[in-house]
This record gives structure tokens, C-alpha cells and sequence, in this order.
């Protein structure tokens, strides 16, 4: 009877044993999928949650929305009170607020979105709107803001006319043109209801 008990034990220890080592392979494993999460795919995971979170850039702006869609190198955000769009390139950014729940959440459900989405950098997005004659506001690193038309989107840089917000781009109304290198974008805003393609 003591001989049963003693080998009762010693299975239980070996079960405990594998149980933990299982439990141990199952951490790793898991601290081994986080580390290979990107912020892009995060965001992505924020646009099927569909929950508000607060964008901190790097000039100290706080941008508060809906993650609506990810690029290669940005992000969409639309204000709540839809004031329209707000196209955010990743390296402006310094950090996201939301809430607990929704952070894990972002972690969990973390996926590189549809292979489209992956490859439209902040260089296209800009495109389309060359290509629409959407009139934009330019959030530049400087605190300083550029509205006007884009007229033309290169490789890492931007053509801006310069106009009043409410006047169509017309020769008569533009008032000087800039040439904005991408890495000093902070946001590219865009009247209420104009939408990203």
C-alpha cells in the first residue's frame, strides 16, 4: 500500500513537473510573438476595435479619434466630432492613450492588416490627394501650420501652394508655395467630409 502511494506521488510531481515546463515553453513563446509586434500592426487591430484613443505627437499635439485605416507608414484618425480626417505619419508619432482594455486588446488581435494596406506609404496617401485637389492643413514639427493644396508628392518630400483654407486653388488666390521634406510632417488634416479614398 505504501509502495502505491509513493509512485502516486512521484507521478504527481512528474505531472506537476510537465505542467510547469509547459507553462514555462508557453511564456516564452508568447514573450517571443510581443517582440515581434509592430506599432503598425497595433494600429491595425485598433481600426477592428473601432475604440477612440489619443495620439501624442512628437511637437507635443494631442490628436484624439478613431483609428480608420493604416498605411505602410501611417495612420487615419477620425475626430469625434468629424471634423474631418487626420492623416498621421508614424514617426510623428510619440505615443497612444486608450484604454486598458483596449491596449490589450491591440496586443492581442496585433496583425499586419491586409497586404494592400501594407504597402501604401505616406508617399501615396499624399498622391491621392494631388490627384483629388483635396485642400489640407499641414502640421510641420515646428508647431508651425501650412494650409493650401499639394501639388505635387515625390519621393520624401511634398509640394504645398499656399492659400486661404476657405479659397479653391487658383493662381490668383495661391500666396507662395513650399517644398516640405515628409520627415517634417507631423499631421495632414482635411476638411470635414472630405474622406481618404
Amino acid at each position: 500500500m505504501r509502495w502505491d502511494r509513493f509512485f502516486e506521488d512521484l507521478e504527481d510531481q512528474l505531472d506537476s513537473e510537465w505542467e510547469a515546463e509547459r507553462a514555462a515553453l508557453d511564456t516564452e513563446a508568447e514573450r517571443l510573438r510581443l517582440s515581434r509586434v509592430a506599432l503598425r500592426e497595433r494600429l491595425v487591430a485598433f481600426v477592428r476595435e473601432r475604440r477612440e484613443i489619443g495620439a501624442h505627437l512628437q511637437d507635443g499635439t494631442m490628436l484624439t479619434g478613431r483609428v480608420s485605416q493604416v498605411g505602410a507608414d501611417w495612420c487615419a484618425l477620425v475626430a469625434p466630432d468629424a471634423s474631418g480626417a487626420v492623416i498621421v505619419p508614424l514617426w510623428a508619432l510619440a505615443g497612444i492613450a486608450a484604454a486598458p482594455d483596449a491596449l490589450l486588446a491591440s496586443i492581442r488581435g496585433a496583425d499586419p492588416g491586409p497586404a494592400v494596406a501594407q504597402r501604401m506609404g505616406f508617399g501615396f496617401v499624399l498622391r491621392d490627394l494631388v490627384r483629388r485637389r483635396v485642400s489640407v492643413s499641414v502640421q510641420l514639427a515646428t508647431a508651425q501650420t501650412l494650409v493650401g493644396t499639394i501639388d505635387r508628392a515625390g519621393a520624401d518630400h511634398l509640394d504645398l501652394a499656399l492659400h486661404d483654407p476657405d479659397a479653391p486653388r487658383r493662381a490668383d488666390n495661391v500666396h507662395g508655395y513650399r517644398i516640405v521634406p515628409f520627415a517634417a510632417v507631423q499631421a495632414v488634416r482635411l476638411a470635414a467630409g472630405v474622406d481618404l479614398a
